[in-house]
């Protein structure tokens, strides 16, 4: 698995980030989302809210990725792997307790997300370039 650095750790926490999956018919869906934050080095993790395109898109094909971007700095991350849901456990729990915390809608399921590949989307030559696998 890729591994996170601290400054694609620290983007991920303060910028907002967007989730794209595909639908059954091949279909880009993307949207953001609001909780999204780091797991560990290898993994994020965000409160699925709404269950509805998203998860639908998951349930059916786990691929993802993860784009989050620094405008006015011109830089940026996706970050693609493979996403796990849970509606039960440890890792459910301490996700609506999070959501709790921040006062967010109600936690359907707690998705985490394996970091396969890492690209940059820096503005510049070197955007698309892949950096970590």
């Amino acid at each position: 698995m890729a591994k996170l650095t601290e400054d694609m750790k620290k983007m991920i926490s303060e910028q907002l980030n967007f989730l794209s999956t595909a639908d059954e018919n091949g279909f880009p869906q993307v949207g953001p989302k609001g909780s999204m934050r780091v797991f560990d080095d290898t993994h994020l993790i965000y409160n699925e809210e709404t269950a509805k395109q998203a998860l639908h898109n998951l349930q059916d094909n786990s691929r993802a990725a993860v784009a989050v971007v620094d405008r006015p700095n011109l830089k940026g991350f996706r970050f693609e792997g493979t996403a796990h849901l849970f509606n039960s456990g440890e890792i459910f729990d301490n996700a609506v307790a999070f959501g709790a915390e921040r006062h967010l809608p109600e936690t359907h399921y707690a998705v985490v997300i394996d970091i396969e590949r890492i690209y940059k989307l820096d503005a510049g030559p070197t955007a698309g370039d892949m950096i970590a696998d």
